[in-house]
């Protein structure tokens, strides 16, 4: 009785160790099967072109990063800078898109680009910047600009002499852009634009598949928002900060950076808003005198962007159900922990 009574808690240990090992076990399959996002594994290329659209005499520059070893048509994101930036700008999505299986295509939108300030004094330059934000042939070129480079994306593809003749898969097309470039990434995703005397303006590309805005600006008008971003039926991920405010006009409130997704109804949509995140954080900060801990946190952001992004394009463009379970279902917002909340609205069912 007395040695029974010893090997009785002794079994009941055995089986308690081998129960918590079988546990430990299962919980290491289970993150060893959890969808990793995606990182740069192949060596890249840059390709510099300079586009002459002849019907609106207007000259379109891009920088293309692609996988420089695969030879097989790959998916393209279209990139579209803020304004007084260039297509050398976002260096950090383009390569890591590219090292990730992407052609990305980075647009440089001529009135709106670097080209408005950099020869200017410093004293002038904020003026020249507003004046190329409130000026609507800005607006309205940029998304043409957009639609104009698929053009030539699709004569590319089959030209002789290029690095990518063949390597461009132009049924999977994405877009994504940043400040006046999330203006242009929603144009061209299929916002209608409410005019006055009720008439309206869409420039959505039909070639475009999915959509990554960032920091998008707030209409002027607030009227028939459900109508003005109702017409989007793309997937679309939406990117801002708490801080996300600057000077130049049209102003937009941090908390009206949402707007766009507050007003998707008919499509898959998701909303990151990081933490103490200012409108720089998607482009950097170039050479400013920023503070180290300021720098630090953009590096820490822009891993958690580039994550974010490309399991984004690997659901949408790829197909990949593990990257859209990921993304939709907790797994970024884990990874995001307390730098952000994420936000994800699926159209109701008919």
């Amino acid at each position: 009785m007395k040695l029974s009574s010893m090997k009785t808690p002794k079994n009941i240990r055995n089986m308690l160790m081998t129960s918590l090992l079988a546990l430990s076990l299962l919980s290491m399959a289970a993150e060893l099967r959890a969808y990793p996002p995606p990182l740069p594994t192949t060596t890249i290329d840059e390709l510099r072109l300079i586009w002459h659209d002849a019907k609106r005499d207007r000259d379109v520059p891009v920088k293309m990063y692609f996988p420089k070893e695969n030879a097989s048509p790959l998916p393209i994101v279209l990139f579209s800078h803020g304004l007084g930036g260039s297509c050398e700008n976002y260096e950090y999505l383009g390569k890591h898109w590219a090292g990730c299986g992407y052609i990305s295509v980075h647009m440089q939108h001529r009135g709106s680009d670097d080209g408005v300030w950099k020869d200017l004094p410093l004293a002038e330059r904020a003026g020249a910047l507003q004046r190329a934000a409130m000026n609507i042939s800005n607006a309205t070129n940029r998304p043409l600009d957009g639609s104009f480079v698929i053009d030539q994306l699709e004569k590319l593809n089959l030209d002789e002499s290029s690095p990518l003749k063949e390597r461009l898969d132009l049924k999977r097309i994405a877009i994504a852009g940043h400040s006046f470039g999330g203006y242009t990434t929603l144009a061209l995703a299929g916002q209608t634009f409410v005019l006055p005397l009720g008439l309206t303006r869409n420039y959505g590309d039909p070639r475009i598949k999915a959509a990554i805005q960032m920091s998008a600006p707030a209409p002027f008008s607030k009227r028939d928002l459900d109508k003005t971003y109702g017409s989007i039926t793309m997937p679309t991920m939406h990117m801002t900060g708490t801080r996300d405010f600057v000077a130049i006009l049209p102003q937009t409130k941090p908390e009206d950076r949402r707007i766009p997704f507050d007003h998707m109804n008919h499509t898959e949509t998701c909303l990151v808003i990081f933490k103490e995140g200012d409108h720089m954080i998607f482009s950097g900060r170039g050479h400013t005198a920023a503070a180290p801990e300021k720098l630090a946190q953009d590096a820490l952001f822009q891993k958690l962007i580039c994550a974010g992004t490309t399991a984004f394009w690997e659901a949408y463009l790829k197909g990949n159900t593990e990257a859209k379970q990921w993304l939709l279902e907790g797994g970024y917002a884990k990874l995001l922990d307390a730098q952000a909340t994420f936000e994800v609205k699926t159209p109701p069912t008919q």
